[in-house]
């Protein structure tokens, strides 16, 4: 390997006029800024497979030496420009896992695949660096190899035109000129392992990344690379001391940007066509519903549950209009109950079945922590840095959020226009940029008061259950599904579950003897396994497998509606909104001055989640174009959970309040108007308003809550003890 060191400066030569001219003359031609020549290891390989080998084990010296003979030729044709190799698609057996990476990779040439954690500012770097000598004014060029020091000459050299002057013996100085040294951009990008790579337990691998010339800017944090490196290592800096560890700095040769869906998990041909066998089952979407948490024993609404989380993992289709405005097409589901419904086995499950998946506690999590924040000195240089959150981590994946309740008040609203534009604006320490946060969050909560109230469960409206949460209104609207479980003591349940759980603990494997060795953890059974059973007998899919299905539907499935599931969606949407109007036309029962507010079943928001579900559905069945069938499973699971949660006026979605309380504001207000306006001094005594609002069926509480607000917004005030006149 040391001949085609020494010898590579004539390979690179012979590598580039023979097989590289066409780019050659396209780099001369376009005279860009930042050019590079991108060099493919395997093409390479084809040409000269000794020295391709010789890249991997001595990278720096050979790649180095390759810009070099490259710069040659283009100077040798007329045009002087400083352009770099840049060697792409390594061999798979490069491939290293960053936990993995110790001395055996210092300096030599791999790959790793990561997600990018924060990104540091552009910094200007010396690569070549001319000092000029004060005493005969000679310039000798030092080339600048640490990032982390500068190297300043000790001695005029002699031999080559210097006075050979020295600055221990004569004291002289060397000074920088910087309009004749070379820089180069520079910065420092973290990199984290990909989630589903970490093994259970374990800590993310993480690595310091140097970008230089024309990488910087490449990326955002959120982004999933396969990043080819050349591990570096320097010490360790302790009180001004140097110490016998070092760090890792991995030098950045190139970048390959995932740009295909899902590609980090492996498909073969076999698994597409046990794949293609099971999307046409008529039970599909029961199977696929029993195959989320199948631990979980499903009784009361937790099927229904079970099936609205089966079309989450698949989600809709994202599109892009001429006008550049985005179509969501990830579906958001909201999980509300008390304590023990197993909210939080549900979202765990969730997040470690769905590719891209990632889990988090709002107990834990901070509005930076969800979104991104800017963190200072995150690279040591004093600096902000921009650290992605929780959802541009997920990006084309789930985000599950446990204790949703317990994000702050602040937090909650970075939440907004994360889940419906799907986008991060961030403008923090001097750091402007968007990030993409193309994924479904599946989100938990409790009530406050530690269980939600059971006063006419049949009847009330699930916002009345949400507003003891005490999460935003608004936020409700963001959500797809809002479903609301609660703990109910029916004797044929609880028997069945008890019995569930007793089996379901009895199959289980001591934790204990599998870290010993002595047993074999029930999950790795089923590592080759495509169906299942559970205790209660019922097929699932395995963990596996059924990331392989979801992964393989998103990636090459995007159905469109035909005319006929479309006219189904529309007649329905349609039909909502005339049975809203007959409905409210028949509650105009009071003035015409207090019936404004109408009622309205469904929203255009409605007609949108109508719409992703149907893609969905059609996307599980591996269907690209939706048909009636998937409009109409859609209707009846957006029927279904929309009756169970006995939501009657979308509007009160938007808002948390209900038509009734609306028309019986605008009643109260009526009320004051006429009995002030009959007054000859236009004051009116509370217990008149009293007695004309008990005539409407609205209680004195209400009143009084009204009368408080309009008095605190400045439009009532009170002349005297329970009296009310308007301001003039």
């Amino acid at each position: 390997m040391t001949i085609a060191i020494h010898d590579s400066h004539s390979r690179w030569r012979t590598f580039l006029e023979d097989a590289k001219e066409d780019e050659i003359t396209s780099i001369l031609a376009r005279q860009l800024t930042n050019p590079v020549m991108e060099i493919s290891f395997h093409e390479l390989e084809s040409f000269d497979p000794d020295f391709a080998e010789s890249i991997i084990e001595h990278p720096e010296t050979i790649l180095k030496s390759g810009s070099h003979v490259l710069r040659e030729i283009c100077q040798e044709r007329g045009e002087s420009i400083f352009v770099d190799i840049r060697l792409i698609e390594l061999p798979r057996d490069r491939r290293v896992a960053l936990r993995d990476v110790g001395r055996d990779q210092i300096g030599m040439l791999c790959s790793t695949e990561a997600v990018i954690t924060k990104i540091s500012e552009i910094k200007p770097r010396i690569h070549l660096a001319k000092f000029k000598c004060e005493s005969c004014d000679f310039i000798q060029e030092i080339e600048q190899n640490n990032e982390r020091e500068l190297k300043i000459p000790v001695v005029c050299p002699q031999a080559t035109g210097g006075c050979g002057s020295s600055t221990k013996s004569e004291g002289v100085r060397f000074e920088l000129q910087m309009d004749q040294s070379r820089l180069v951009n520079n910065q420092w990008m973290e990199i984290q392992e990909l989630p589903e790579q970490v093994p259970s337990g374990a800590q993310p691998g993480r690595g310091l990344l140097l970008i230089e010339g024309d990488q910087v800017n490449k990326h955002l944090p959120g982004e999933r690379v396969t990043a080819n490196v050349i591990p570096t290592v320097r010490s360790e800096v302790k009180k001004g001391k140097k110490t016998p560890l070092f760090d890792i700095i991995y030098q950045l040769v190139s970048s390959e940007q995932e740009s295909t869906p899902f590609n980090e998990i492996s498909i073969d041909e076999e698994d597409i066509e046990i794949i293609l066998s099971i999307s046409k089952r008529e039970d599909l979407l029961t199977l696929m519903r029993d195959s989320i948490a199948p631990g979980i024993f499903s009784v009361g609404q937790i099927p229904l549950v079970k099936r609205s989380l089966a079309l989450q993992l698949f989600g809709g289709v994202a599109r892009i209009n001429p006008d550049r405005t985005r179509l969501r097409g990830d579906i958001h589901i909201l999980i509300m109950g008390d304590p023990g419904v197993a909210k939080s086995q549900l979202l765990q499950y969730m997040s470690k079945i769905s590719p891209r998946g990632k889990l988090a506690s709002g107990g834990g999590v901070s509005g930076a922590g969800l979104t991104a924040a800017a963190v200072k000195d995150a690279f040591s240089d004093g600096r902000f840095a921009l650290e992605a959150g929780i959802l541009p981590l997920s990006d084309r994946g789930l985000a599950a959020v446990d204790e949703f309740d317990k994000i702050s008040t602040d937090d909650r609203k970075t939440m907004h226009p994360a889940m419906e534009q799907q986008q991060i604006y961030v403008a923090k320490g001097g750091i402007t940029a968007t990030l993409p946060a193309r994924c479904s969050v599946l989100a938990a909560a409790n009530p406050k008061k530690g269980r939600f109230s059971t006063q006419s469960n049949r009847t009330r409206s699930i916002m009345k259950h949400y507003k003891e949460t005490d999460l935003p209104d608004a936020l409700a609207s963001r959500f797809d599904i809002i479903w609301m479980l609660q703990d109910e003591a029916r004797v044929e349940d609880d028997e069945r579950i008890a019995k569930h759980i007793l089996s379901t603990r009895a199959k289980a494997v001591s934790e204990a003897l599998i870290e010993e060795g002595q047993e074999l953890s029930p999950s790795l059974e089923q590592e080759e396994m495509v169906i299942a059973r559970g205790v209660d007998n019922k097929e699932y899919l395995t963990i596996p497998f059924l990331r392989k299905y979801i992964a393989y539907a998103k990636r090459n499935i995007h159905p469109n509606l035909d005319d006929q599931a479309s006219t189904k969606i529309w007649e329905y949407y349609r039909d909502a909104r005339l049975s809203s109007a007959t409905d409210d036309r028949n509650m105009m029962n009071r003035d015409d001055n207090i019936n404004d507010e109408k009622v309205i079943s469904v929203t255009a928001r409605a007609l949108e989640s109508l719409i992703r579900l149907t893609e969905a559905h059609s996307r599980m069945h591996l269907r690209q174009t939706a048909t009636t069938e998937d409009a109409d499973m859609a209707i009846a699971i957006y029927k279904h959970w929309r009756n169970e949660a006995n939501i009657l006026d979308e509007a009160e979605m938007h808002s948390n309040v209900s038509t009734r309380n609306r028309r019986d504001r605008g009643a109260v207000r009526g009320i004051i108007r006429n009995l002030c306006s009959e007054s000859p001094n236009g004051i009116t005594p509370l217990v008149d308003i009293y007695n004309d609002a008990a005539k409407m069926n609205i209680t004195e509480e209400f009143v009084n809550d009204v009368l408080e607000k309009m008095t605190i917004s400045g439009e009532l005030f009170c002349p005297g003890l329970d009296k009310y006149s308007f301001v003039r």
